[in-house]
């Protein structure tokens, strides 16, 4: 994928770099969430998965190459001819796709992590991206923590991995080590000493251990770079990643000074780092960049009097340019479908996002509960229904809850577990307690609650509960996510949407033994990745 001299390639890595770094692995449905709103967002490039990590991975990687039709999609490969073909296969079913293959190159790397030389690493390189191309004319090569590399290896590694074919030549720095000015100049020496450096795409890929990724990816960009790789809200290993949002942002804002541009649907922006936020279990802090909740928000007098003359004495950017909407109608239970679907609109949402039968019912009942319904509220509302378009293995029908005044709470609840159903009670510490136990009672799943937490969805007192919990079962994470405007239930449906993730889990591990095809015993020969999948 070539690119003209002023356009930056955005690189998402949000299912990869981002994914790996959660408490709770997220399930093929969530990952496709995530990959149609990156799709929407108009990024060039999403880099989906590690294929050769699971069989779970794999069939991720494949549904995503799928369905997805507006956005090259990649897959991670480290220099091994097994990891490469798991990529190869997985990413088989997308018209156009790449292979993204990495190795170490610092000393410290080298040397203590490979016990090789720097000739045996570049031989490796070399042989992987020659085997590479075997399955696709797009490849990209990784000098993993090339920000710690000596630079005459970093010159060597570049000038031979774009020899053997590299399309894309990657330049990261993977412990978030360099300041601004010392990761430019190596990118700018790069320029100045690879012969052939004009034939292959130059990117980057900041981790923030420092809290420079944004700074040193723009450094770069400024230095020559026209790819940069990043995440939705920043999520990624250890500190993050470089932040989508804020590099998209600051190349729209100051564009004049910098000269270059993306194709990324800025209004887009806003909704999908919300979205990516729910399903990952990772809240945006307030003073976040860009989708912070306090991003566009003025407390100070002197800051809100200019803004009362003139937005832009305080903003340099308006909540509308990446999609967030000033205007605010509080729908009643006498609102027709016509002001949904308006609402729906202004918050960026196209008719084919949500089916309005479906969504008007949960909107009426939601507000005959609480009386006004806020955008919030509909947003919410949509992300539950979406939650439940798949078939659901465990259903929670009813819950009762008896708590106060006595020594234990006690709960009963109906659980529907496939096409039979139970009713059981069980008695706790507390309400949330004595439900959890009767869930457990239910079923035949050993689990443990590893976290839990709720918060108000919504705006006012009367705002929609949510609850997010982790549940862990056989070494794996499960994350589950309730929403209603009783607490009590939404941390029941959370945990009850947790063990579905389990059942699905159990599901697959069942088929996978029942095939028993070559390529998942490969895929088990391969799993011990070893820690060294990242960038």
């Amino acid at each position: 994928m070539g690119t003209s001299n002023d356009k930056v390639i955005i690189f998402d890595t949000t299912l990869r770099d981002g994914e790996q770094a959660l408490n709770a692995s997220l399930s093929v449905h969530e990952k496709l969430q995530i990959a149609h709103a990156i799709e929407r967002l108009g990024v060039d490039i999403m880099e989906v998965g590690f294929p050769v990590s699971s069989p779970g991975d794999f069939q991720s990687v494949q549904e995503i190459a799928r369905t997805v039709k507006n956005a090259r999609v990649c897959a991670l490969a480290r220099a091994v001819e097994a990891d490469i073909k798991a990529c190869a296969d997985a990413l088989k079913p997308a018209d156009q796709f790449r292979i993204h293959t990495f190795i170490s190159t610092s000393d410290v790397h080298v040397q203590q992590k490979l016990k090789k030389s720097f000739a045996d690493v570049q031989a490796m390189a070399i042989h992987a991206i020659k085997y590479a191309r075997r399955f696709t004319d797009d490849v990209e090569f990784s000098c993993e923590d090339a920000g710690r590399t000596p630079i005459d290896n970093l010159c060597r590694m570049v000038e031979q991995a774009i020899i053997a074919g590299a399309t894309t030549v990657n330049i990261p720095d993977t412990v978030g080590y360099t300041l601004p000015n010392e990761f430019g100049g190596i990118i700018e020496t790069l320029f100045n000493r690879v012969p052939n450096i004009d034939k292959a795409v130059i990117s980057v890929h900041c981790h923030n251990d420092l809290g420079l990724a944004v700074a040193n990816s723009m450094s770069a960009v400024q230095a020559g770079a026209r790819q940069i790789e990043c995440t939705i809200n920043g999520i990624g290993e250890r500190a993050g990643n470089c932040s989508l949002e804020e590099v998209a942002m600051i190349m729209k804002t100051r564009h004049e000074l910098l000269g270059v541009h993306t194709q990324i649907n800025h209004q887009e922006i806003a909704r999908t780092s919300k979205l990516v936020s729910q399903l990952c279990n990772m809240p945006v802090q307030l003073n976040k960049a860009i989708v912070g909740g306090n991003a566009f928000s003025h407390s100070s007098g002197i800051h809100q009097d200019g803004m009362l003359k003139a937005s832009n004495t305080y903003e340099i950017m308006t909540p509308e340019s990446v999609g967030i909407s000033k205007t605010k109608l509080n729908l009643t239970s006498r609102s027709g479908r016509h002001v949904i679907k308006h609402r729906m609109e202004s918050l960026g949402y196209q008719e084919s996002d949500y089916e309005i039968e479906t969504l008007y019912a949960d909107f009426l009942a939601l507000a005959d509960k609480k009386g006004q319904v806020f955008d919030d509220d509909l947003e919410a509302l949509l992300f539950n229904i979406k939650q439940q378009d798949q078939q659901d293995f465990y259903r929670l029908q009813t819950v009762n809850v008896q708590s106060g005044g006595s020594e234990f709470a006690t709960s009963s609840i109906k659980l529907a577990i496939g096409d039979e159903h139970k009713i059981v009670s069980a008695t706790g510490n507390g309400p949330v307690d004595a439900l959890y136990r009767a869930i457990k009672k239910a079923i035949d799943i050993e689990f443990e609650v590893s976290d839990y937490k709720i918060s108000n969805k919504g705006e006012g007192e009367d705002g929609l509960g949510k609850a997010d919990i982790v549940v862990s079962w056989q070494g794996r994470n499960f994350h589950g996510y309730g929403l209603d405007t009783d607490v009590i239930k939404a941390s029941g449906h959370a945990l009850v949407n947790a063990l579905n993730g389990i059942h699905r889990a159990i599901t697959i591990a069942e088929l996978k033994t029942e095939l028993k095809t070559e390529q998942n015993i490969e895929f088990v020969k391969e799993a011990a990745i070893d820690g060294q999948n990242q960038i």
